[in-house]
């Protein structure tokens, strides 16, 4: 009876280590959410932003899709911050293009904004080794334009976005002029208790975690650099102590600001 019990027991454990390694890429990465994000991607032009959409392609091969929004005079383009755009684990580039249009039409800065691999039309399928590979990838495009190469860089990460953004900046410091994240984690493992509550016996399987994001390491890496700090205050998902460990973690020289604001007001 001991052994069928410790047997059972020994499968049962396994079976659900199995389910978490295959549920991690369909909990971390939801491209297809909202439905339909893989196929539709609205344009910047429905926001009155002209722009052109370009591919690139990585080191790995994968093809990406990028919108690229640049002012319309050459000389003043120049004049003005470039800002790159990262976006959370769901929807696709065109989901964030609201404040993109706030960034292009309101503050007159260049704005590049991205469909990592596996969201949008960008090929691919979704993983931190290659969301990595993508960040890197449309980086080293912006501080190669004839254009963008002479503007100052600001990258700008939400959600999953942040913790895409604080890793690219932690690599390519001195590319960058600033950084902006709103409502990041510390890492994924101190994420999943929060992102699936009722699994929360899962927070027993976190170090089969292959998904990792450990923000609350890489963002010490940051030594020079201003670091914005957009934290909301209802975030249903990312709890704010995540954003309130990051900022006391931060240690740059260049200074940090913490802007609060609730659901209604972002």
């Amino acid at each position: 009876m001991l052994i069928i019990t410790g047997t059972t027991t020994i499968m049962t454990i396994s079976g659900v280590a199995l389910l978490y390694n295959i549920l991690q890429r369909e909990l971390l990465y939801p491209s297809n959410w909202p439905m339909g994000s893989r196929k539709f991607v609205s344009k910047p032009s429905e926001y009155g932003i002209p722009y052109s959409e370009i591919k690139l392609f990585t080191k790995d091969n994968v093809r990406l899709r990028a919108f690229v929004c640049k002012q319309p005079i050459d000389r003043e383009a120049k004049k003005r911050p470039t800002i790159i755009m990262f976006h959370g684990n769901g929807g696709n580039m065109g989901h964030r293009l609201p404040i993109a249009r706030i960034f292009y039409l309101e503050l007159n800065y260049n704005v590049i904004l991205l469909s990592y691999r596996g969201y949008g039309r960008s090929e691919g399928t979704p993983a931190e080794k290659g969301l990595r590979i993508d960040a890197q990838t449309v980086l080293d495009y912006v501080s190669k334009h004839e254009i963008f190469k002479e503007t100052k860089i600001i990258i700008y990460g939400q959600s999953l976005g942040g913790a895409v953004a604080i890793d690219l900046v932690s690599k390519n410091e001195s590319k960058v002029s600033a950084l902006i994240i709103e409502n990041t984690f510390l890492s994924i493992q101190k994420l999943i208790p929060h992102l699936i509550p009722k699994f929360s016996f899962l927070r027993y399987f976190s170090f089969l975690c292959w998904q990792n994001w450990r923000s609350e390491n890489s963002i010490q890496k940051i030594k020079i650099i201003p670091i914005l700090f957009l934290s909301g205050t209802k975030d249903e998902i990312i709890p704010q102590e995540h954003m309130k460990g990051l900022f006391e973690l931060t240690k740059t020289s260049g200074g940090k600001e913490w802007l609060e604001f609730s659901n209604d007001e972002a």
